[in-house]
């Protein structure tokens, strides 16, 4: 396993993750999550993710037990959580949801409760929210910070705007503002990591923990001969993943990417993730698996990111057509 720096943080976290969206309590049980993270745990994977949000905070459950039944060292391993949907569902009621003072820490407290642990790690804002001031959620990040309850705040799918507006009101009320942000990054999603952040890795920096390294599974070639029962995208509840994806122009562009894949003696899931984490400013990509196979195939992606010769990237330009177009300076 390699590691990263998280931004410009003295933490250090392998270079691939493993997450539990989707997959714990909706697709895997105790059993299975038990086998998977500690098979992770083994393999160098040190930081584990979740969020509030995640089946409604039974994946969070979920975790915690297995967390519990390991009893790994503590200083070990890194754990996450997100705020921001909050995990009534459709009981939500005010202040239950959202980034103001209130849910923020409210929500630190029971997520520490699910994952049965003191503290966590990294704690994001699962999305911006457009109806609370950025100061008032700086504030009551800073505040969980003094008070020891996690380590390292971040953000996820927020603009550059938005963080940027964070470090300025951390600046201002020297406050310890965000290190890391968790955007969507793979061959079809790209524009954030290699256009809009750039400024951003360059100035105050920014660690990433990137989700959805396989866009959903697509990357994976499984889904090119159409929807397999039991798949991520035929899951219940996730209907909206298979209506982004499973469109016959990136189908047909995953099919072409294989071939490639093919050719360095490599998997498809390989070829993707190692094309993730070949950027520098991946801190992490966050893997998902139902079954441990999966998780042999992917860790092994290291391994693929040194067959990645301009040659190789050239090619993949060529399939996927999906590089960003800086702007003209």
């Amino acid at each position: 396993m390699q590691y990263r720096r998280l931004g410009k943080s003295g933490l250090q976290l392998s270079v691939l993750s493993f997450g539990s969206w989707v997959s714990f309590a909706k697709q895997i049980d105790d059993k299975k999550a038990e086998q998977l993270m500690g098979y992770a745990y083994d393999h160098g994977v040190n930081f584990f993710d979740n969020a509030e949000i995640y089946a409604l905070g039974e994946s969070e459950n979920m975790m915690g037990r297995v967390l519990k039944k390991k009893k790994w060292d503590r200083t070990s391993y890194c754990v996450s959580s997100k705020v921001y949907f909050g995990w009534r569902g459709e009981q939500n009621k005010p202040n239950q949801k959202g980034l103001s003072r209130k849910h923020v820490i409210e929500a630190c407290h029971e997520a520490l409760k699910r994952l049965q642990v003191d503290y966590l790690d990294l704690y994001f804002c699962h999305r911006p929210d457009k109806e609370t001031p950025i100061a008032e959620t700086v504030m009551a990040m800073n505040t969980l910070i003094q008070q020891g309850k996690i380590l390292y705040w971040g953000t996820s799918e927020w603009s550059g705007v938005e963080i940027m507006e964070a470090h300025r009101v951390a600046a201002e009320y020297k406050l310890i503002g965000p290190t890391m942000e968790q955007p969507q990054y793979n061959l079809f999603e790209r524009d954030k990591m290699e256009n809009e952040f750039l400024g951003i890795f360059n100035t105050v920096g920014m660690g990433t923990t990137i989700w959805s390294p396989m866009a959903s599974g697509l990357l994976t070639g499984k889904y090119n001969a159409g929807l397999p029962k039991g798949s991520r995208l035929g899951t219940k509840g996730f209907e909206w993943l298979a209506e982004r994806w499973l469109t016959k122009e990136k189908v047909d562009k995953v099919v072409k990417l294989a071939k490639v894949a093919n050719d360095l003696d490599v998997s498809l899931p390989q070829l993707s993730i190692a094309w993730c984490i070949k950027n520098p400013n991946v801190s992490t990509a966050i893997l998902g698996a139902t079954k441990k196979e999966q998780l042999v195939e992917t860790l092994q992606s290291i391994e693929v990111v040194s067959k990645l010769t301009p040659e190789v990237i050239e090619k993949i330009e060529k399939i996927m057509n999906t590089k960003p177009i800086l702007p003209a300076f």
